[in-house]
């Protein structure tokens, strides 16, 4: 049943050759190895995509982006999926890992599909988890208690989304606040995303790839223990740094690894996040350009892929309830396709960290 050469390119190009799992269908095969149609509802982990572009304020093309962060975790489970920083397999674990494909997002009106976002989370949130362990317990020492008991006791499965681009968070974290109440954000950009729409033009209720953040302050989803990490861009004053710092975030500016190397960064965020519910959201223009120029707002001067992976690999421990990866516009990529796989690489070490 090993994963070939030549079953690498045959098949559904599901996330790392996950099996496709019809989860907004009510029974699918999750499993055709064991010979049974089980219900659709039971997984531990979730990989979903959200095709959602009409957010941005410079490149589109985004919405492609599930699809292109799938072609390149292709390779992913060729020679196996054995993660040797973190001394585990998150593939053949505890939990059970689907990819239940796309939700259907509309392109030609955003309240409406911010909606449909939403009800697509909060509907894979609803969904039975399958490891029978120590977390019904409730030990929470156990790593796969981590993350699993909603504010009802309920143990929820975990979604990890490809966008799209970043205003899909929005509608992830409202999802995430009905399962948790306020959780903190943990969120590696260039860009500090929590401007106020006027910044953009825009009404006060404008929603998009730069002003999400505000708007889930505002709404009272995010907690005052938020960070970002890898924060590069201009400013329209000084003001937006002021702003920022209202809405709960911690600043760490992509320069400052050079003063406190990765291990300060990672023991800032841990000091900073706690041990609450966290949700992890990566803008691949965390990234420097060089490494992935397929992204709608790039910048350079960004941290390399094995200095945000080693990151990841860090916040070991970190109380997880759900991540997203957006931001990936695979139109403006390399023939070598190096923005698709290192989003998927990092979409790895984030499966990684949810199963350790």
């Amino acid at each position: 049943d090993e994963v070939t050469a030549d079953s690498v390119f045959s098949g559904l190009t599901t996330f790392a050759h996950l099996p496709y799992a019809a989860c907004f269908s009510p029974q699918t095969h999750l499993f055709p190895e064991e010979g049974e149609v089980v219900n659709g509802s039971h997984f531990d982990i979730a990989i979903v995509g959200m095709g959602f572009d009409t957010g941005t304020s410079y490149r589109p093309g985004a919405r492609f982006g599930p699809g292109g962060i799938r072609t390149g975790s292709k390779r992913l489970n060729l020679y196996g999926s054995y993660n040797v920083p973190m001394a585990i397999d998150p593939f053949k674990n505890w939990a059970k890992i689907v990819d239940c494909g796309d939700v259907p997002v509309t392109s030609y009106n955003n309240e409406k599909a911010i909606s449909q976002m939403s009800s697509g989370h909060k509907f894979l949130m609803s969904r039975d988890v399958t490891y029978k362990g120590k977390e019904h317990k409730k030990d929470s020492t156990a790593p796969a208690a981590r993350g699993r008991f909603s504010k009802d006791g309920k143990p929820r499965p975990r979604v990890m989304t490809l966008g799209g681009d970043h205003t899909i968070t929005l509608p992830l974290i409202r999802s995430i606040h009905e399962s948790y109440g306020p959780v903190s954000v943990l969120h590696f950009d260039a860009h500090l995303d929590t401007w106020k729409p006027t910044v953009f033009g825009g009404s006060p209720g404008l929603i998009n790839h730069g002003t999400y953040f505000h708007h889930a302050f505002q709404e009272g989803l995010i907690t005052n223990t938020s960070a970002h990490a890898g924060i590069r861009t201009t400013l329209s004053s000084l003001a937006d740094y002021e702003h920022d710092k209202e809405c709960g975030f911690k600043l760490h500016e992509a320069r400052i690894i050079d003063e406190i190397g990765v291990q300060g960064i990672i023991d800032s965020i841990k000091a900073r996040v706690g041990k609450g519910p966290v949700y992890l959201s990566i803008d691949i223009d965390t990234l420097d350009i060089s490494v992935a120029p397929a992204t709608g707002t790039p910048e350079s001067g960004g941290w390399s892929s094995r200095e945000l992976r080693a990151i990841l690999r860090g916040l070991e421990g970190l109380n997880i309830v759900g991540a997203d990866l957006v931001e990936v516009a695979p139109a403006y990529d390399t023939q070598a396709e190096i923005t698709q796989i290192a989003a998927a690489d990092i979409v790895f070490e984030v499966l990684s960290l949810m199963v350790k």
